[in-house]
C-alpha cells in the first residue's frame, strides 16, 4: 500500500504533529507528510518539522491584505504538494468558506472537547467552570460551521476534583496524541471516508462517533 500523501497545518508547539510523525517513522502509520504549513513563523511546530527534514511553509497573515488573499495563498501552498488529506493539528485560524469547500471531505481537525460541547477556545477552563465530570477530545471533518463538522471519534478524559486547566489539558493532550494517529490510519487504509458530510466506516454509515476509552493513560 502506498502511503497517503498529507499536508499538516499547525500554529503552535506541534505536539500532535510530533505524535503523528513518530508513528510514521515507526512504520505504523501509512502516510507521507509532504509538508507542514503554519500561519506563525515562530511556531515551535515549524522547527520540529524542519528537524525531520520535512518541507515547511510559513504564511503570516500580516503579509496579506485580507483573509481571502491569505487563504488563497494557503491553498496554493497546500495544493503544490497534492495531498489526499489535509490535517489540522492545532491550526488556530478560521478559514474562509471557499477554502473549506475546496477541501470538503478531505480535511480533518482535532478539537479539545467532546463535541458538540465547548466549541471554540478555552475548552479546559470552560469544562471545569461548568462542573463537568468528563472532558476529552474529538476528531472531526471540517465544515463551514466552526467545530461543527461530523465527528469520527472521541476520547473521554475524567475530570478530577483537584484539576486545573493545566492538569486537565495534559491528560487531554495525551489522549489527542493517540486518537489522531488512529483516525489517520483509518483514513489512510481506506476504512474511513466522508462523502458530502456523511461518514462511512468499512463501507457502512457511521451513525455515532467512536468512543475510544482511556487513551489518556500511558500505553502499556
Amino acid at each position: 500500500m502506498r502511503p497517503l500523501p498529507v499536508v499538516i497545518l499547525l500554529s503552535g508547539t506541534g505536539t500532535n504533529f510530533s505524535a503523528i510523525a513518530a508513528r510514521v517513522r515507526a512504520g505504523t502509520l501509512p502516510i507521507e507528510i509532504r509538508a507542514v504549513v503554519t500561519d506563525r513563523p515562530e511556531a515551535e511546530g515549524l522547527r520540529r518539522a524542519q528537524a525531520l527534514d520535512i518541507t515547511t511553509h510559513a504564511l503570516p497573515p500580516r503579509d496579506y491584505a485580507d483573509r481571502r488573499l491569505h487563504d488563497e495563498a494557503l491553498m496554493a501552498a497546500i495544493d503544490s504538494h497534492s495531498p489526499a488529506l489535509v490535517v489540522l493539528a492545532g491550526y488556530m485560524r478560521i478559514f474562509t468558506a471557499p477554502l473549506v469547500r475546496h477541501y470538503a471531505d478531505r480535511m480533518l481537525n482535532i478539537h479539545p472537547s467532546l463535541l458538540p460541547q465547548f466549541r471554540g477556545l478555552d475548552t479546559h477552563q470552560r469544562a471545569l467552570s461548568a462542573g463537568a465530570s468528563e472532558h476529552g477530545c474529538s476528531v472531526h471533518f471540517v465544515t463551514e460551521e466552526l467545530d461543527g463538522g461530523p465527528v469520527v471519534a472521541q476520547a473521554p478524559v475524567p475530570i478530577h476534583a483537584d484539576d486545573t486547566p493545566a492538569t486537565l489539558a495534559a491528560r487531554v493532550h495525551a489522549a489527542e496524541h493517540r486518537l489522531y494517529p488512529q483516525v489517520l490510519e483509518w483514513f489512510a487504509t481506506g476504512r474511513l471516508r466522508c462523502n458530502s458530510g456523511n461518514i462511512q466506516f468499512d463501507g457502512q454509515p457511521l451513525n455515532a462517533p467512536f468512543r475510544l476509552e482511556k487513551l489518556y493513560e500511558p500505553a502499556s
